[in-house]
């Protein structure tokens, strides 16, 4: 976790309670000195008195994010770009009169911000929810009043801790704040949550802390709130709660996260079309009062080409689109997308950063092999380290074994230790890092033989050996080491049996025995998604705190080439753009901090990248801010919780590989959405422009162009229901605003020259009839709702019947919008919207011009899909 600036740890408040500003407690206090300081004592607090300092602190809480009202959410559902244009148009449509238009588009605009703002509500309240399944209580001593005694030990809620309770910790428990130690016995604490580091660290109580002040995890006598005791008790003063806690400094670290993607794409083509919008109304103005001596009645048409231009149905469909992806999702994989827009982003994803602890490992490890001091595979190493684990347990009375132990009887079983019969255990503690366990075999009722397993530097110095075979040893234990092992050392001595008690004195003169190597087990799951993630063009990148040789060895047994790993050291000697240039070919980042997570981030997204990080410890949030997709499982802390964009129900990769799948199919249908309905917006503006520089008369009144928006709108809303093609999912479904806009032009293009082509048809079959405007306006009508239906048809990449596609939403609304391009002129309705019937040789010459338009539609279709391979953006 990142440190924020803190002032003077030692300055206290005159009630011998912290500052409100401090956040650890004195470093250079002795445990008397910090009691007195805290009012408290081995007796405990009155329950009076920690009501009263209940009263001052407040509950012992996280700060958590002030709930967002409804008008708030609708508010910033209006800063989408072209929600926000809509709104101005729709507004304008009602000033110049236009109330039809105006109640549409206003109308559009209140659909889309409800569904975003209802979707984003149900997210909150699912985080609520998991926020409310892991409260937890605490064990706390209390006594009634100043006289009486202390009641021993109670179950109270952990927001109701108070600075100087004294409570007790045990195997399991939460550290319900941040304590300083009285007492330990054996105790090592998992602190994976606040430091991202696997292996559980020694704690231990000391009396005088020298002072020295090597940050707050270097502390071997303080526990923080948010990590969790891995085994062993302890005894410890509460000397911080809620806000002054070392998590809490997680939240007030939390900063604005960068736009997205999703973001930037959607605002490069909103600010481009908008410029076209602002541009189009004052031409047509212009056009038709210079060259037609139009004026203000022009207007209507006016704002009704900006509005052709705009994708009305925008916010709909895509709001529409990424709440059902997302729904989706909740529903079959328990993943929930807390921002909308961040399952687009998913889909976008080519870069997933990650921790290996817990994601390509299981968070344990298991026995890799047992060797002697030659090297060679040995399996009575094994079989003494069991005898060791097993009595240790069993003699010193540990409520449970640590990881290594478990590793260990998992692969010994208990058979063998079952075969001696136990007489006394030394167990592990922070100092000697061994434990011993003295067994009698059978039959030997005279001789007791010791078993000691522990580390291997003091191992080694409790044996008998000279020192060059001490240094062969511990070189060999090195190079284990730096393939990313740990290592156990055995050792074994025969003692003459005593009735006398056993001390860590009689640990001297040992018989070094062999190595005992573990090695992290790996997630079950993380070879095949790590393979789907790759079929799926996402490379993926370890950024963690573990030795570099664990990682590399990690990725290797995975399947994942690690290449050359770099470290934090050499991570700070490049500087951004160096960074950028080998986030390209590193897959390993070993010795991680904070920092360095976040600029690893960053050093991707600046090179084009869109990236994904998943974390769940408080020392992951400045990685999570700075990619575009933050990510963390249901158990992470609450400020990664509250950070993060997706939620898991659980720590798993093929979790990941699934919500990526799901927004791929999300991207993969707004990009197609986005597709047509601008190229087709695009070519008709191109062609009401054309119209109105070259006809005497309006090409389009606007009662039509609203009808034809609406008819084609409604149609568009299948593409909120339809499910693109399997293809959707082989690269990253990003969209790239230049290269979009650039392929938009050339189908844009297409379309208005078919639409110029239908106006050459018109004028032969129409000639200088007296009707001749109305049968325009019909003929332009069907023209454009069928090419309309065309586009939908073919750049969707609908295929035939055989292909199991026949019922596609997209092809039924495609079906429908030809039929009312074709009826509606024909029906009761056309002489209300100023429409006669068309001949029977313009239908003959229209089709010609759609199957002309047809071909060139495919070929321009099948360009565009070799540079979007080639680009690999959508």
């Amino acid at each position: 976790m990142s440190e924020a600036a803190a002032p003077d740890p030692r300055v206290w408040n005159s009630g011998g309670e912290p500052a409100p500003a401090d956040t650890a407690e004195p470093v250079a206090l002795t445990a008397l000195q910090l009691l007195r300081h805290l009012d408290s004592g081995p007796r405990a607090l009155t329950d009076t008195e920690a009501e009263r300092r209940l009263a001052r602190h407040g509950q012992n809480v996280l700060p958590a994010a002030r709930p967002v009202s409804w008008y708030r959410r609708v508010l910033h559902s209006l800063r989408d770009p072209f929600t926000a244009v809509l709104l101005c148009l729709g507004l304008v449509s009602v000033v110049v009169a236009a109330w039809g238009t105006g109640s549409v588009i206003l109308s559009l605009v209140a659909v889309s911000c409800l569904l975003r703002s209802s979707g984003e509500h149900r997210a909150d309240r699912a985080m609520a929810a998991l926020r409310e399944s892991v409260v937890t209580t605490a064990t706390v001593l209390r006594r009634p009043d100043h006289d009486g005694p202390v009641t021993g030990p109670r179950e109270v809620p952990a927001a109701e801790l108070v600075p100087g309770d004294i409570v007790r910790l045990g195997p399991g428990d939460l550290v319900p704040a941040d304590i300083r130690l009285l007492r330990a016995s054996g105790l090592r604490v998992h602190e994976a949550a606040l430091t991202g580091e696997s292996a559980p660290v020694a704690k231990y109580p000391l009396d005088a802390p020298d002072g020295t002040d090597l940050g707050p995890f270097a502390r071997p006598h303080v526990c923080f709130m948010g990590s969790s005791v891995a085994y062993g008790s302890a005894t410890g003063v509460v000397v911080a709660t809620g806000a002054r806690t070392r998590l809490a400094a997680a939240h007030r670290t939390t900063g604005r996260r960068r736009d997205s993607a999703f973001d930037q794409a959607v605002h490069g083509i909103s600010w481009t079309l908008i410029r076209f919008m602002l541009i189009t109304p004052p031409l047509v103005l212009m056009a038709g009062a210079t060259l037609h001596g139009r004026g203000l009645e022009t207007l209507p048409f006016a704002v009704a080409v900006a509005v052709g231009l705009t994708p009305e149905m925008l916010p709909v469909v895509v709001t529409t689109v990424l709440a059902r992806g997302a729904a989706r999702l909740a529903r079959t994989h328990k993943v929930i997308v807390k921002r909308l827009p961040a399952l687009h982003d998913l889909g976008a994803v080519d870069v997933l950063c990650l921790d290996k602890t817990g994601t390509l490992t299981q968070d344990r490890p298991v026995v890799a092999r047992a060797v002697d001091a030659e090297g060679r595979d040995d399996p009575a190493v094994l079989r003494w380290a069991g005898v060791n684990a097993w009595w240790t347990l069993q003699l010193a009375e540990l409520p449970t074994p640590d990881a290594l132990d478990e590793a260990i009887l998992d692969a010994t079983g208990e058979e063998e230790p079952l075969g001696w019969d136990g007489v006394a255990a030394l167990p592990y503690d922070p100092v000697r890092r061994l434990a011993t366990a003295v067994v009698r075999g059978p039959g030997r009722l005279g001789t007791h033989t010791l078993v000691a397993k522990g580390a291997v530097e003091n191992v080694l110095e409790r044996c008998a050996l000279d020192d060059a075979e001490r240094e062969r040893l511990l070189a060999m234990a090195a190079r284990e080491a730096d393939t990313g092992a740990r290592l156990l050392a055995v050792a074994l001595a025969e003692r003459p049996g005593r009735r006398r008690a056993y001390t860590p004195a009689d640990e001297r003169g040992l018989d070094f025995h062999g190595f005992v190597v573990l090695r992290d087990a790996l997630a079950p799951t993380a070879a095949e998604a790590l393979g789907s993630l790759a079929e799926h063009g996402v490379a993926v990148r370890i950024l963690t705190g573990d030795h570099p040789g664990t990682a590399a060895h990690t990725c290797r047994e995975l399947g994942l080439a690690p290449g050359r790993v770099l470290t934090a050291t050499d991570i700070d000697r490049l500087d951004d753009d160096a960074l950028a240039e080998a986030a390209r070919s590193t897959t390993v980042f070993a010795r991680c901090a904070p920092e360095h997570k976040a600029r690893i981030v960053g050093a991707l997204r600046a090179g084009g990248h869109v990236t994904g990080f998943l974390g769940d410890g408080a020392n992951d949030v400045p990685a999570l801010l700075a990619a575009d997709v933050g990510i963390c499982p249901k158990g992470a802390v609450d400020v990664v919780r509250e950070t993060a964009d997706v939620v898991l129900a659980e720590k798993d990769l093929a979790a990941v590989d699934h919500a990526i799948t799901a927004g791929r199919f999300s991207g993969a249908g707004i990009a197609t959405y986005l597709r047509i309905t601008l190229s087709s917006n695009l070519g008709n503006v191109i062609a009401m422009l054309a119209a109105a520089l070259l006809l005497p008369f309006l090409p389009m009144l606007p009662a039509q162009v609203l009808v034809q928006n609406l008819c084609f709108d409604a149609a568009q809303l299948a593409f909120a229901f339809d499910r693109p093609a399997s293809g959707a999912l082989r690269r990253p479904a990003r969209l790239r605003p230049r290269v979009f806009l650039r392929s938009l032009t050339g189908f844009g293009l297409l379309n208005a020259t078919a639409d110029v082509a239908t106006f050459a048809v018109l004028f032969l079959t129409t000639g200088s009839s007296d009707d001749a405007q109305d049968v325009f306006h019909a003929g332009w009508f069907t023209e454009n709702l069928l090419t309309q239906a065309l586009v939908m048809i073919v750049l969707s990449g609908i295929r035939s019947a055989a292909s199991g596609r026949a019922g596609s939403p997209v092809r039924c609304a495609a079906g429908a919008l030809a039929a009312i391009g074709v009826l509606l002129p024909l029906s009761p309705l056309g002489p209300m919207l100023a429409m006669s019937p068309l001949p029977p040789l313009f239908y003959l010459l229209l089709a010609a011009v759609l199957a002309v338009y047809t071909v060139a539609l495919r070929v321009e279709k099948l360009r565009f899909d070799r540079r979007h391979a080639s680009h690999h953006c959508e």
